[in-house]
């Protein structure tokens, strides 16, 4: 495990969205159930799996869904606070989603933090190759010309986490239940962002 004050001078900072930065009221079973597809089944990969005919009105029915369930999401518990705190301080934030554009903006725009991501710091499916591959991180440090050792990736799902390791950046994993043990792809383990802004004012 990475100790937590070296995530402090970190200047590139990328969060997943639902879930990480939002409460998702997302059902993800009712989406399924929607789409046709088998419980606990990965929709993304599921829908990439079917021939282009098969899966276009289910890529057009699971935008319609996913855009429903932005407009109720909510604002994360110390998100703001978090995302204030690494703007005062200068650093750059981006958001890498496995949605769309246009879902993460009305996301964005419900919880009133679309002010602290510039659209070329937005990377959605249709960007990168969605999480877990590394392909979107590695982009925007390309992008901000930045180094994997001045970068840190937080989420609150294994892939968000596989995909920060597959990029070299450090890794944190938001476990609000505390029971989540991926210890192999985690460098920080926190319950709440709030623990976040405690790492950042530890002194060294």
């Amino acid at each position: 495990m990475t100790e937590p004050n070296l995530i402090q001078g970190r200047r590139h900072w990328i969060f997943d969205l639902d879930g990480t930065l939002t409460v998702s009221a997302h059902d993800f079973e009712h989406m399924r159930r929607e789409l046709g597809l088998l419980p606990e089944t990965p929709i993304l990969e599921a829908l990439h799996a079917l021939p282009e005919e098969q899966a276009a009105p289910l890529w057009e029915r699971l935008n319609e869904l996913e855009f429903y369930y932005a407009g109720k999401a909510s604002l994360m518990q110390g998100a703001d606070e978090l995302l204030q705190k690494l703007h005062e301080d200068g650093r750059q934030l981006a958001i890498l989603t496995r949605n769309t554009m246009p879902v993460v903006k009305h996301t964005l725009e419900a919880c009133a933090i679309d002010h602290f991501f510039p659209l070329e710091h937005i990377l959605d499916r249709d960007s990168c190759m969605p999480k877990p591959s590394p392909d979107g991180i590695i982009h925007l440090l390309q992008f901000w010309q930045a180094q994997a050792e001045d970068t840190v990736m937080v989420g609150d799902y294994l892939y968000d986490l596989e995909a920060g390791k597959g990029a070299g950046v450090a890794t944190i994993h938001l476990d609000m239940r505390g029971d989540v043990d991926w210890s192999q792809y985690t460098d920080i383990r926190v319950e709440s962002l709030g623990e976040i802004i405690h790492y950042l004012q530890e002194t060294k």
